[in-house]
């Protein structure tokens, strides 16, 4: 059998006949033009999401079912705390086994590590956000940016445990005191929620606040700060400073240190906001 394709006069007359009885047409796709129409796809960074000190991967749980519910493919990542060189190692891991553009978000002691972890990988990390979080230098330690500023109670509500490294030397855990966190960390999270945070803490090693970053990505990398100042961990002037420095686009809310627990909505449209800018 013997099939003949209508002339395009044919075809025009076939379709006028169907709109003269009545029918409605939509779309009418020949073969071979489906290859030949243009393609459009919209590919949203990847954010990833890393923690600071005595803190873990489940509190980014509000901001993750957020960005999800918008559409973001998310990564909570987990925070070793042992120091910002071999932190920002792993999460460089991390980011270079993403397909496509990232997002970085850090809280607390996860901002140092951020800035360090992304220093050369521009091509692949398009912003970077900071929440209530170090933005340091080059040459600066977590720990002497606290210090710098008057406002921190953390040194009063700190408990250390000593231990032996692998190397055979002594080292530290530090750690708050339970029944001290929800004031000092957590104040406008409800006492239920505090109280298993404060449980499921991970402790710092204590060197990885002395030690000093060796990069700050911030320079090369456009970035968002969110300022929590009723924070009694980093202080607000500390906050403020960084982000004034690092020409970050900030945003000041009333919250303690555990923002992302306390206010994941206002994370969340921050984060969003940076994503937005990534093309």
């Amino acid at each position: 059998m013997r099939i003949t394709r209508p002339t395009p006069s044919a075809r025009s007359i076939t379709l006028l006949g169907v709109a003269a009885v009545g029918l409605s047409v939509t779309a009418v796709t020949l073969p071979g033009e489906a290859d030949a129409a243009p393609r459009h796809h919209q590919t949203r960074p990847t954010i990833v999401l890393e923690h600071g000190a005595f803190a873990d991967a489940s509190s980014w749980d509000g901001v993750v079912q957020r960005l999800e519910r918008a559409g973001y493919p998310v990564v909570a990542a987990a925070n070793p705390l042992r120091g910002p060189a071999s932190d920002a190692a792993h999460l460089r891991g991390v980011v270079q086994h993403i397909d496509g553009p990232v997002v970085l978000v850090g809280h607390s002691y996860g901002g140092t590590v951020i800035s360090q972890a992304a220093a050369g990988l521009e091509d692949k990390v398009k912003a970077l956000v900071y929440v209530a979080a170090f933005l340091p230098d080059t040459g600066e330690s977590s720990l002497g940016l606290t210090n710098k500023f008057p406002g921190s109670t953390l040194g009063d509500v700190i408990d250390s445990v000593n231990h032996t490294l692998p190397d055979g030397s002594r080292g530290a855990d530090v750690y708050i005191e339970q029944d001290k966190f929800h004031k000092q960390f957590a104040a406008d999270v409800p006492a239920g929620q505090a109280r298993l945070m404060a449980a499921g803490q991970r402790p710092i090693a204590a060197a990885a606040l002395e030690e000093k970053s060796t990069g700050a990505a911030w320079k090369t990398i456009p970035s968002w700060s969110l300022v929590t100042t009723e924070d009694l961990n980093i202080p607000v002037a500390a906050q403020r400073f960084m982000s004034h420095r690092a020409h970050a686009r900030t945003t000041e809310i009333d919250a303690s240190h555990a923002v992302s627990v306390s206010h994941p909505g206002a994370v969340t449209r921050i984060v969003e906001k940076a994503a937005g800018t990534v093309r």
